[in-house]
C-alpha cells in the first residue's frame, strides 16, 4: 500500500498562508480579492446548490448567500495537508469557525468544515480547484448578518 503524502513543512507554510489571506478576504466580504485564489472552472459543492461550476455561479450561490451574513471567519491552524505524488495537488482538510447572527443580531459559533483541493501552478501558485465547505452537525444554516459587499 502505498503511504499517504503529507505536505512538507515548505509546501505546509505557502498553503498555511493560502488559507489565512482566503480567509482575510471572507471576512472582509471582498469577491474582487478572494477570486484571484480559484480557478475560474472550479467545481464545488455547496449548501444552496449541490454541484456548481465556475467561479461565477460559485460567488452568485454561494459567497452572496454566505460572506455578508457571517463574520470572524477562520481556518483551524493546523489542517491536514496532503499531497500528490508529484506535488502538484494538495488536499486540504480543515476545521473552521465562524460567527452566525441571529434575528435580533446577536451571534452565534458556526463552526465547519472544508475540503478543498489545490493544484500547483506553473509559477508556483496555488489555484483552488474544488471546494467542499459544510456546517457542523446542528449549527443552523440561516444567519441574518447584513454586512456590505467591500468588492465584487
Amino acid at each position: 500500500m502505498t503511504p499517504i503524502r503529507h505536505a512538507d513543512p515548505a509546501t505546509r507554510a505557502t498553503i498555511q498562508d493560502w488559507l489565512e489571506r482566503f480567509a482575510a478576504c471572507v471576512r472582509a466580504v471582498d469577491y474582487a480579492a478572494a477570486r484571484p485564489f480559484w480557478h475560474p472552472d472550479i467545481v464545488a459543492f455547496g449548501t444552496y446548490q449541490e454541484l456548481i461550476r465556475g467561479l461565477t455561479a460559485w460567488v452568485e450561490t454561494q459567497w452572496d448567500n454566505v460572506w455578508p451574513r457571517t463574520a470572524d471567519f477562520a481556518f483551524a491552524p493546523e489542517p491536514a495537508i496532503l499531497l500528490s505524488e508529484d506535488g502538484g495537488t494538495a488536499t486540504v482538510i480543515a476545521p473552521w469557525n465562524s460567527s452566525g447572527f441571529h434575528p435580533d443580531g446577536s451571534r452565534f459559533d458556526r463552526p465547519g468544515r472544508a475540503t478543498l483541493v489545490l493544484a500547483r501552478q506553473e509559477d508556483g501558485r496555488w489555484l483552488g480547484v474544488h471546494s467542499h465547505m459544510s456546517l457542523q452537525r446542528g449549527v443552523p444554516q440561516a444567519s441574518f448578518g447584513a454586512r456590505p459587499v467591500k468588492a465584487r
